[in-house]
């Protein structure tokens, strides 16, 4: 059935601090290891080459999310559950961009009033916990995040899917409008065009200099927030 949404980023977009940075400070504090500490030292090096450009930094991103996620393998889902609500409570929420929050809610209410049956939908890169925990916040229908592997309750380390970002973020909320109108769409960076560019309405949050350069030459909509 054809459903009508109204989609936004987290990171970014909603917050401006960054999830990973959450993850590893709870790691580190609730289920520390040789790895957890030395996570970041290790990956300098990739860091300063995909700021530079020089490798791709949607498969940075997509190779750091698979990493991380060993950090939590044979975490009860109810820890990771636990870690999710931490990590939005005390690293999220209070770094929230609320003019962004507002504009997304009112995007929401207003498609609702034109489109009954709208739904607003949370797509991030995030696991998708954290993601459920911060739409749980802004009173999201539905949330695309990067899913865990789960095998009888514990986390095995691995993702049970790709990382939702750029054409995997896009794609996934393809298949969440399920034919539907995307009535409104909201993001922060270069990574966000592929969501964008579904959207009636794109909305380009604080945007980074290639998003800011690709809004104007499309006439999205700026939010400065």
């Amino acid at each position: 059935m054809n459903t009508p949404i109204v989609v936004s980023d987290m990171d970014g977009t909603l917050a401006t601090a960054e999830t990973w940075r959450g993850v590893l400070a709870w790691i580190r504090d609730q289920y520390p290891s040789a790895a957890a500490r030395r996570f970041v030292r290790t990956r300098l090096h990739r860091i300063v080459l995909a700021k530079a450009g020089v490798i791709d930094k949607e498969a940075f991103r997509a190779r750091w999310m698979e990493d991380q996620a060993q950090l939590l393998r044979d975490l009860p889902e109810a820890r990771l559950l636990e870690m999710a609500d931490w990590v939005v409570g005390e690293h999220l929420w209070p770094t929230r961009r609320q003019a962004a929050i507002d504009a997304v809610t009112a995007a929401a209410e207003a498609a609702r009033r034109d489109h009954p049956g709208t739904r607003l939908v949370l797509a991030t890169g995030a696991y998708q916990p954290l993601g459920e925990a911060f739409a749980r916040r802004i009173g999201a229908d539905a949330t695309i995040g990067t899913p865990l592997e789960l095998r009888a309750g514990i986390v095995t380390g691995l993702l049970a899917g790709p990382t939702a970002s750029g054409e995997a973020k896009a794609a996934a909320v393809r298949d969440e409008a399920a034919g539907g109108e995307v009535l409104a769409a909201f993001g922060d960076t270069v990574a966000d065009i592929p969501l964008l560019r579904l959207a009636t309405r794109a909305v380009a949050v604080a945007p980074d200099a290639a998003l800011r350069r690709e809004a104007a030459a499309r006439g999205w909509e700026l939010l400065d927030a």
